[in-house]
């Protein structure tokens, strides 16, 4: 598989971007696996590492500014959950990018055209390619088109309950494996409990969360998860 330009116009096309630097968007493209079969290919990860901080700075701002009486922690835990990697998955196949990343052919037997973080990083390398292309106000204007779902379920504070569903998606796309969660500690009045559980993936703590139930403990395990992919 190769990107010729007829190709790159149809995806240019497709993608709803204004991008003349068809070699970028390429390399956008490409998940390092697709290095050896190609001598002259390019990997994305270092646009990858560009557009995580313009993805970052956008959605920081919007969230900044449209919603004031926020708290800086209510901010924080909505900004884990648009930019985590089950989201900006999902946001790459809504858009058609599974069917455009070049890869290996053992890449793609295993089933990398799935995989959360391949598509989460073609997503974010697309995103450095529309900044250095064409600027920031082009970026701005694609992340919230393409975040569009999960900016209204911001809005309508329906993310707070999908952090336990955005783990499980992001650790059965790379593991094919859900998380556990173990409560490690228990203290307090029958009427007044606090606990502390933790999320772990086989022997592997991936967070640790409190809350006075153990549901909600339950979520802030996984927002720490989530918040540590991230980092």
């Amino acid at each position: 598989m190769t990107l010729d330009q007829k190709t790159l116009q149809k995806i240019v096309r497709k993608l709803q971007v204004d991008v003349k630097d068809f070699a970028l968007l390429q390399q956008s493209l490409t998940h390092r696996s697709y290095l050896g079969e190609s001598a002259e290919a390019m990997s994305n990860e270092r646009l990858e590492f560009l557009g995580d901080s313009v993805l970052g700075i956008v959605v920081a701002e919007y969230l900044y500014t449209q919603f004031p009486e926020r708290t800086e922690g209510e901010l924080a835990k909505a900004k884990a959950v648009a930019v985590s990697e089950p989201v900006l998955a999902e946001s790459a196949r809504m858009l058609g990018m599974s069917d455009m990343i070049l890869m290996s052919s053992g890449e793609e037997a295993s089933g990398g055209r799935k995989r959360h973080s391949i598509l989460a990083d073609a997503f974010e390398a697309l995103v450095a390619v529309i900044y250095l292309d064409t600027g920031l106000e082009a970026a701005r204007q694609f992340i919230l088109r393409a975040l569009e779902s999960i900016l209204q379920d911001i809005e309508r504070r329906e993310h707070i309950r999908d952090y336990k569903t955005l783990l499980q998606e992001h650790t059965q796309g790379l593991y094919k494996k859900a998380p556990n969660y173990v409560v490690i500690n228990e203290s307090g009045a029958d009427h007044d409990k606090t606990f502390v559980v933790e999320a772990r993936l086989d022997d592997n703590m991936l967070g640790r969360g409190t809350g006075k139930s153990k549901k909600q403990a339950e979520q802030a395990a996984a927002l720490q998860a989530l918040e540590s992919v991230k980092k």
